[in-house]
């Protein structure tokens, strides 16, 4: 026996079937010339720095302290985590995130939007991606733009030295 569902009933279970496909909200930044993947329920507030207070004898992805509505936040930079030269600018975007129970600020060069990426659109790590690349890549997937690395916010929090080029 089929049952086969009247034009009216396609229109009202469309959206409950396109549900189905798991998706994966991902607030994106951009560094260099690339764009970076965050999962969203990871970002607590997006703002501007314009002030830094440096901090003696910090790793080298520590950029300094920022007060952030009377917190003191460490601001860390995602383009010294990726081994990268800093830019020379006056303001700068910091994504705030939870972290082992502190509160820490990843400077970008550019704050994005929030996508949503179907699970059928995640690959596998490209073979040309570094190692020390490939070391704080969570996952790839497949977007407009061309392929996106979602970070592993575990490994770029975790203060050894900045990664090489290699």
């Amino acid at each position: 026996m089929t049952i086969s569902a009247t034009p009216s009933a396609r229109a009202i279970l469309a959206p409950v079937v396109q549900r189905a496909v798991a998706t994966t909200r991902i607030f994106t930044v951009r560094v260099a010339d690339e764009t970076f993947g965050i999962p969203v329920a990871a970002v607590h507030t997006v703002f501007m720095i314009d002030r830094l207070s440096p901090v003696p004898l910090a790793p080298v992805a520590v950029m300094g302290l920022v007060n952030l509505r009377g917190r003191i936040v460490t601001a860390l930079s995602l383009r010294r985590r990726l081994g990268l030269a800093e830019l020379n600018v006056s303001t700068r975007v910091a994504i705030v995130m939870e972290y082992e129970g502190e509160m820490l600020a990843l400077v970008v060069d550019e704050a994005g939007d929030v996508i949503d990426l179907d699970a059928h659109d995640q690959i596998e790590l490209p073979r040309h991606m570094t190692a020390s690349r490939a070391a704080v890549t969570q996952a790839v997937y497949r977007y407009a733009r061309g392929l996106l690395s979602i970070l592993d916010m575990t490994a770029i929090y975790a203060l050894t030295p900045a990664i090489s080029q290699s």
